[in-house]
């Protein structure tokens, strides 16, 4: 599957039957596949695929930063159109132009298109339709961003499909005419964990290879990739003519520029025996063992690859239950950034929008146990993770900036300190460490946690939505870790354990151990328990 087809919004019943009245929602975090893209290296030109695509009409409307000539201290933007240059025959510079000799809207590789933009955009709506609208967990409007947290990948098209998301989820006519802009988090590329970071975690990409190889063992001498061969082997690149797990370009590389070319128009088709049904299928299926089968498998591959991202899931969730101001702080940056006037002091954060990868989506599921007969994650596909409570809190005073999920009156004014000042004091003395460092049990494994803690994790429930769609969890099926009647509510104790087991200490550290060591475990060791 290329492109997600939607389902339509939950109706009455089914609201009901999802979201109980005796459970309240508490945090919604959202991970999110980038929307529609132009594939990542041009390839099978030979097959009449144009290397260029003119999907990209964002190139019309590029704007840059700008530091003001005159005065130093202003800034200002200059708007420009944004052409791609190429090598022409002469080896000499020429203009790069798409199928229909279009010179402007050109793709880079890799760019998010318009289409991508569309259904990001979509994505937003159907979230606000459903947390906004129907369940009133978010205020209709808000005048600052404080409650949200926003991040993505290095890459473009993770952050343009937050950017899309979040305009869908609070549209200009949701915000206030001083609202100031959003705080999105990006990480350098060493330090990236939203998506499996083979490139920067060295024992990671040994058992990557490792687990890849030993797919290619399994079928590349299979009547399924003789199939393939037959079908499509005449366009391969090299002399071999053979289609495998490991060929120039690889299975997998093939499934991206099969789906890329599915998601858009006519003028940049493969020939139809790429579109065969049963090439799909058998395409598909490769793909998914080769690139997730090891989080099914071992330990050390959910750590390496998704554990530290599920910590950081795990973490405000834990932050949430204790209610303490200062986890949102050292996870954005400060109580007041640079802006001032409580601008960019997210805190207490009640819905996280994170833009990431299909590898992202099913290495978290397949960790999590929740993927088995899954196929590769369409673009803008989407995981939720809902925490909730049985017995609800009594309810705190508006956080500052913002208003009453159920008023649609302006927000009123800005408090100098926000309600959870007053219980744990002033995050001044915070914000001036030379080191903010996270405090309570965010990430203590539940086995570390004090009586105490632990007893605050009861009545808390955690559940996992995939496109709308329920995803129950292996070991939060046993007795007493999942709510009474429905065994997809696990309880966040029992959530907590299973991602504790791989989340990492000290990630960097584990990304340069055991490098003499087998890539496989000994014994199995499956995900979801």
């Amino acid at each position: 599957m290329s492109s997600l087809t939607p389902r339509s919004p939950y109706s009455k019943e089914e609201l009901e039957k999802l979201y109980p009245k005796d459970l309240q929602l508490q945090l919604v975090q959202i991970l999110l596949r980038h929307g529609e893209r132009s594939p990542v290296s041009p390839r099978f030109r030979n097959a009449g695929l144009h290397p260029y695509w003119p999907y990209c009409n964002a190139a019309r409307r590029m704007r840059g930063v700008i530091l003001g000539s005159e005065d130093h201290s202003k800034w200002d933007v200059m708007e420009y159109r944004r052409r791609l240059e190429t090598f022409g025959q002469d080896d000499g510079p020429i203009v790069a132009s798409g199928p229909g000799s279009e010179f402007d809207s050109i793709c880079q590789p890799g760019e998010l298109t318009d289409k991508g933009r569309e259904t990001t955009l979509a994505l937003g709506e159907r979230l606000r339709h459903l947390y906004v609208e129907q369940l009133k967990f978010m205020p209709r409007l808000i005048s600052d961003s404080d409650m949200i947290y926003l991040r993505a990948t290095p890459l473009p098209r993770a952050l343009e499909s937050v950017e899309q998301t979040f305009w869908g989820f609070y549209p200009p006519s949701a915000r206030t005419a001083d609202f100031p802009p959003p705080t999105i988090l990006t990480r350098s590329p060493a330090d990236e964990t939203l998506y499996p970071n083979d490139g920067n975690c060295r024992r990671f990409a040994q058992v990557t290879r490792a687990f890849a190889q030993r797919t290619a063992d399994r079928w590349n001498d299979t009547s399924d990739m003789a199939y393939l061969t037959r079908l499509i082997g005449k366009w391969m690149p090299d002399d071999s003519n053979r289609v495998a797990v490991d060929s120039h370009p690889r299975l997998s590389g093939i499934m991206d520029t099969i789906n890329s070319t599915l998601a858009h128009g006519p003028e940049t088709r493969l020939p139809k025996e790429f579109y065969d049904k049963k090439a799909a299928e058998i395409i598909d299926r490769i793909g998914v063992e080769e690139w997730f089968s090891g989080y099914a498998e071992s330990r050390e591959y959910r750590m390496l690859g998704i554990g530290g991202l599920m910590g950081d899931v795990v973490g405000r969730m834990a932050g949430s239950v204790e209610r303490r101001g200062n986890d949102g702080l050292v996870q954005i940056g400060g109580e007041n950034g640079e802006l001032g006037k409580g601008r960019g002091g997210e805190t207490n954060i009640k819905f996280a929008l994170s833009g990431c990868h299909d590898t992202t989506l099913a290495g978290v599921l397949s960790s999590l146990g929740a993927f088995d007969g899954e196929k590769w994650p369409p673009y803008t596909s989407h995981i939720a993770f809902e925490l909730f409570q049985k017995e609800p809190l009594p309810a705190p005073s508006i956080a500052p900036g913002q208003t009453s999920a159920n008023d649609n009156a302006l927000p009123a004014a800005k408090q100098t300190q926000s309600w959870w000042s007053s219980l744990f004091g002033s995050t001044k003395s915070i914000r001036n460490a030379s080191v903010l460092k996270p405090e309570g049990m965010s990430r203590k494994t539940v086995d570390e946690l004090t009586e105490n803690e632990r007893q605050k994790l009861n009545g808390y429930f955690v559940r996992v939505r995939y496109n709308d769609r329920v995803m129950t969890i292996p070991g939060c099926k046993n007795a007493g870790n999942h709510l009474e009647g429905d065994e997809s509510f696990c309880t966040l104790e029992a959530f907590k354990a299973i991602v504790d087991k791989y989340t990492p200490k000290h990630w960097k550290k584990a990304c340069i151990t055991n490098l003499d060591e087998p890539a496989f475990p000994e014994k199995p060791e499956p995900g979801g328990y």
